[in-house]
């Protein structure tokens, strides 16, 4: 009777290894499920003080993630059942983004950004081109982390973030600076 055991689980895991539909990783599932969402929602109105209060905001909180900022700002800035994607982390809900940005703030000497430009889509979505410098208490210790991207935000009438989807390189940014796990990436990036 073990000898079928030894002979199935083998051709088990080769035939597994053989399939013929190739799986397909769906990273931006999450976000097109968030957009859809919304919808229906109305949008902010472009030219309006509602929007300009939902820029200057969104600037405003990301350009200082300190404790003080972020308990000051992220209920006016983010709808209480908002969406966030920031490549690390997937949150809904104002209160969620707050306690994230908090325990951000909190490993960190500073996180600040500086805004290249805003531009709004013929969709109605906003394109913040940032700068972000870092620097971490634990990682990296001592050096300023600086990294580039794109936050993709839909607003909803009052000008208060619904979707908010980050594109940035977290393994520059942030896990090439980890012991042990900045080797592997960096070793990954070095073959491919």
């Amino acid at each position: 009777m073990r000898w079928i055991v030894f002979l199935v689980l083998p051709l088990a895991f080769v035939l597994s290894a053989c399939r013929t539909v190739p799986r397909v990783t769906d990273n931006a599932a999450g976000f097109r499920a968030a957009l859809a969402g919304v919808a229906d929602r109305p949008n902010v109105m472009p030219g309006s003080d509602a929007e300009r209060t939902g820029i200057a905001g969104v600037k405003g909180l990301l350009g200082k993630i300190d404790a003080a900022n972020v308990r000051a700002s992220t209920s006016k800035v983010y709808a209480p059942d908002c969406y966030l994607n920031d490549t690390l982390k997937t949150l809904h809900g104002s209160a969620a983004i707050e306690a994230y940005f908090l325990a951000t703030a909190e490993t960190a000497e500073s996180v600040t950004a500086t805004f290249d430009d805003v531009t709004r889509s013929g969709d109605g979505l906003y394109y913040f081109r940032w700068v972000m410098e870092t620097r971490l208490k634990k990682v990296a210790k001592g050096e300023t982390i600086r990294t580039i991207g794109i936050s993709l935000v839909r607003f909803d009438a009052e000008g208060r973030v619904l979707v908010h989807q980050d594109y940035w390189d977290s393994a520059t940014g942030l896990f090439d600076h980890v012991p042990v796990v900045g080797w592997g990436t960096r070793a990954i990036k070095a073959r491919l």
